[in-house]
C-alpha cells in the first residue's frame, strides 16, 4: 500500500501525544522533531520538510492549542491542512484547448510507466468525461514501445495512431488530421523517454510541443524513485513547461518524497495517480484524501466513489430489498462478491475506512483468493441449486466440488456463511430500527447487508 512505512512512523509519533492529557511546548518540539527525521527517511526535499515542519510548529505552539480539551488531536488537524497545502490543496483538472481536438502530451523517463499509464488515463477520460480519445506512438526509439501501446489501447478499447519508425513531429501533426477525420476529440501523445535527462530528448519534446501546441503537457514519474522523481520534474518542467504530474507506482510502499514534495518544489500540480498494474487503477490525485491515507484517517469519499462506480443503484436496491424478505439467493451472492472485486483489491479497500491499520491489515492475511474459489463453487451449481441451496445433498456436494475444483469442507463453509447472512436479515427486518437503516443504506446491496 501506498506510504505503509511512513505513515506507520508519523502514527508511532501521534499515539505518544495522544497518550499525554495536557501538551507542553517542548512534547510539541520533541514530536516535529521526529516528524521530520520521518520525512527525510522517506526522501522529501531537504527544504520542503523544513518549511513544511517551520509551519506546523508554529501554528500548534499556540496557547489556544496546548489548552485544549484534546491538543493531540489539534496537532494532528494543522498536520494534515499543512500536509493537504503541501500537495497542492485540491484536485486540478486536466487542461483541454477550445479548438477539437485537444492535445494531452504525456512525456518522462524510461522506465516510469509512461505508455500504460498513458493508455490508462485515456480509458479513465473516456469513461468519465465520455470522450473519444486516440492514443498516439511517437516512441519511436525504445523496442517493442509502438507494439506496447497497441496492445494496452486494445484492451482499454481505445484507437492507436502510428507511422512506423518516422519523424515524431510528422507523427504527431499527422495524428492530429486523423484524429480531426474520425471524430476523435482528445488526442494522447506517447513521446519517447530516456534513462536520464538529455539534450537530444529534450529537443525532440520541444519540436513536438512547438509543431502541435499540447493544452497539457503531463510529466509521469516514478513514486518510488523519491527525490529522482522530483529532479526530474525540475529538468522537464524547465525545458518544457510541463502543465501537470501523473504519479505511477503508488499502489507499491512509496517513500512519499515525490507526492510531498514536487508540487512544493516545482509549482506543477499532481493531476492523477496510478494506483496498481490493472487499467483500470488510475485514480484523481486529491492533496486532501491523501494526507488522510498517510495519517490513517482513511479515505472514505474515494471508497464511496469506488462503489458507486462498481454497482448499479437501483440494483442495490433490489438485492438489499431481497435480503430483508429473505429472497436472497447464492446468484445474487456472486453478483454482491463481483461488485466488490470490482472496487480492487480487499487490503487497499479497508486500508480506506477510517481506523484501519496498514499494519494489522497485513497480519490479517486476507486471501484474495478465497473469493475465486466461492465465486467457482458457484457457478459449478446448477441455477436451481443457487436459487434453493437447501436441496443441495451429500451427492449434489460432491459433484460441485469435483466441479469447482474445491472441497465438501468449502461448500459447507460457505453455505454456512450465506445462511448466516440470511438470518442476520431476518433480525433486522423484524425490527423497526433495522427496516430503516436498510432503507437508508444506500450501498447495503454491495456489501450484502
Amino acid at each position: 500500500m501506498a506510504f505503509e512505512s511512513l505513515s506507520e512512523k508519523l502514527n508511532n509519533i501521534f499515539k505518544k501525544l495522544r497518550g499525554k492529557g495536557r501538551l507542553s511546548e517542548a512534547d510539541v518540539k520533541e514530536a516535529m522533531r521526529q516528524v521530520r527525521m520521518v520525512l527525510l527517511e522517506a526522501d522529501v526535499s531537504y527544504k520542503v520538510v523544513k518549511d513544511f515542519v517551520k509551519s506546523v510548529s508554529e501554528k500548534a505552539a499556540g496557547t489556544e492549542i496546548l489548552e485544549s480539551l484534546n491538543p493531540a488531536q489539534m496537532v494532528i488537524k494543522i498536520v494534515n491542512e499543512e500536509m493537504t497545502a503541501l500537495m497542492g490543496g485540491q484536485a486540478v483538472k486536466l487542461n483541454y484547448s477550445s479548438k477539437v481536438p485537444s492535445i494531452v502530451m504525456v512525456v518522462g523517463l524510461q522506465g516510469a510507466g509512461k505508455t500504460t499509464n498513458t493508455a490508462k488515463l485515456a480509458a479513465w477520460v473516456k469513461k468519465h468525461q465520455n470522450k473519444r480519445p486516440l492514443l498516439v506512438a511517437c516512441d519511436i526509439y525504445r523496442p517493442a514501445a509502438i507494439k506496447q501501446l497497441e496492445t494496452v489501447g486494445a484492451q482499454v478499447g481505445i484507437p492507436v495512431f502510428q507511422m512506423g519508425q518516422q519523424n515524431p513531429v510528422d507523427i504527431a501533426k499527422a495524428a492530429v488530421e486523423h484524429a480531426r477525420r474520425h471524430g476523435n476529440d482528445l488526442i494522447f501523445l506517447d513521446t519517447a523517454g530516456r534513462l536520464h535527462v538529455d539534450e537530444a530528448l529534450m529537443e525532440e519534446l520541444k519540436n513536438i510541443k512547438a509543431a502541435v501546441e499540447p493544452a497539457e503537457i503531463l510529466l509521469t514519474v516514478d513514486a518510488m524513485t523519491g527525490q529522482d522523481a522530483v529532479n526530474a520534474a525540475s529538468a522537464f518542467d524547465e525545458a518544457l513547461g510541463i502543465t501537470g504530474v501523473m504519479l505511477t507506482k503508488m499502489d507499491g510502499d512509496a517513500r512519499g518524497g515525490a507526492a510531498l514534495s514536487v508540487r512544493a518544489v516545482t509549482g506543477k500540480p499532481v493531476k492523477f495517480v496510478g494506483m496498481g498494474e490493472k487499467l483500470d487503477a488510475i485514480e484523481v490525485f486529491h492533496p486532501d484524501r491523501m494526507a488522510s491515507r498517510i495519517l490513517g484517517m482513511g479515505d472514505v469519499l474515494t471508497l464511496i466513489e469506488k462503489a458507486e462506480q462498481a454497482v448499479d443503484e437501483k440494483k442495490a436496491a433490489e438485492m438489499a430489498d431481497k435480503l430483508m424478505k429473505s429472497r436472497f439467493t447464492l446468484q445474487d451472492y456472486l453478483e454482491q462478491m463481483r461488485s466488490i472485486k470490482s472496487m480492487g483489491s480487499m487490503e487497499d479497500i479497508l486500508a480506506m475506512v477510517p481506523g484501519m491499520d496498514a499494519k494489522a491489515l497485513k497480519g490479517a492475511q486476507i486471501d484474495e483468493k478465497a473469493m475465486a474459489r466461492t465465486e467457482a463453487i458457484i457457478l459449478s451449481m446448477t441455477p436451481k441449486e443457487r436459487n434453493n441451496p437447501s436441496i443441495l445433498n451429500a451427492s449434489r456436494k460432491k459433484r460441485i466440488a469435483a466441479g469447482s475444483g474445491t472441497s465438501v469442507v468449502e461448500i459447507n463453509r460457505l453455505l454456512k456463511g450465506f445462511e448466516a447472512m440470511n438470518a442476520m436479515a431476518k433480525q433486522m427486518a423484524g425490527s423497526r430500527k433495522g427496516r430503516r437503516m436498510a432503507k437508508k443504506a444506500g450501498m447495503s446491496g454491495i456489501f450484502g447487508f
